[in-house]
């Protein structure tokens, strides 16, 4: 030790740090072979691997000073998790590639791991193995490994005309969040935890599969844009209602104070890992999903009978 009351990665090293994190990790029934060798080794019964990447960077994803290291390891794991479900497969592993500065403190890696470890108990997966490599910056590189379960996988063109829309999870809350804490303000505090940490409705990513989703998609950069993204694969147009979205009191309050429009960050904001798909007509929805629209033919995304070429996340735009 240096003499210092913090105890920091740069003291431990870089083994010392890679056994402290995995002795944080509990790993699941689907590892073989976890973290400690070259590689690990994860059961895929179906045959098949849905694989999924993501990568977060401090100061773009997320602030230290906004978001606690259990946070950021919830949201980063999340992340993936969440797409893993929109393929309608079960996750059962994360790979973890961390840049770290060498005074980050070794409480904050504590909270970080176990952020990762928490996510991942609600799934049944497990983080089983990553690299890490000092950095300026706090960067996280995060892979995603699932089963499908026999199941096809739900992919982003097989909408059809006569199909509906329908969404899963909470839409705006983080968008909300994250508009509040650029005005430097300290509520609504649920908002605020939304963008810190979102709650993907991970139930219904299989669910989805199972009552015949002819598309689905995890949506992370605002739902306009990435039913775009549907509508563009399927070469299909989806009209949006508007009406049918809720925008909670919460939502409505955080709109009063900035003086902005809610359903704008219901429509086009991020970050909340919610799930839209497309069902054919006939299917009755158990809780949890709500029907926004319909599938017909053309192209594009409208609300209200607009064209919309764009709202949502860019990185190459924002």
């Amino acid at each position: 030790m240096n003499g210092r009351c913090v105890i920091t990665v740069g003291d431990l090293g870089e083994f010392g740090v890679v056994a402290r994190i995995a002795g944080r990790l509990p790993q699941g029934g689907a590892v073989l072979l976890g973290p400690g060798d070259d590689a690990a080794v994860v059961s895929a019964p179906d045959g098949r691997v849905v694989v999924t990447t993501d990568l977060l960077l401090e100061g773009r994803h997320f602030r230290r000073d906004w978001s606690s290291g259990y946070d950021i390891g919830r949201k980063a794991a999340a992340q993936n998790l969440s797409d893993v479900m929109a393929m309608g497969a079960r996750p059962t592993g994360l790979v973890v590639g961390l840049g770290l500065p060498a005074d980050a403190a070794i409480g904050w890696l504590d909270d970080l791991t176990d952020g990762f470890r928490d996510e991942s108990d609600l799934v049944g997966a497990s983080v089983v193995g990553g690299d890490i490599a000092r950095c300026d910056l706090v960067m996280i590189a995060v892979t995603a490994l699932g089963d499908l379960g026999g199941r096809a996988p739900v992919t982003r063109s097989g909408a059809r005309p006569g199909d509906v829309v329908a969404v899963a999870g909470r839409l705006g809350y983080a968008a909300a969040g994250l508009a509040l804490l650029r005005a430097g303000l300290a509520g609504p505090v649920e908002l605020i935890d939304a963008h810190r940490r979102p709650c993907p409705p991970y139930a219904q990513g299989p669910e989805a599969a199972t009552l015949g989703a002819t598309a689905m998609l995890d949506v992370s950069d605002g739902l306009l844009q990435d039913l775009g993204h549907v509508a563009a694969a399927a070469g299909t147009a989806l009209v949006l209602d508007p009406e049918a979205f809720d925008v909670p009191p919460v939502m409505r309050e955080a709109a009063r104070l900035l003086g902005a429009d809610p359903l704008e960050w219901v429509l086009s904001g991020g970050d909340d890992h919610a799930l839209a798909a497309t069902f054919p007509a006939h299917v009755r929805f158990p809780a949890g999903w709500n029907v926004v629209g319909h599938v017909i033919e053309g192209e594009g995304v409208q609300v209200k009978g607009h064209l919309l070429d764009r709202g949502g996340w860019d990185h190459f735009r924002e």
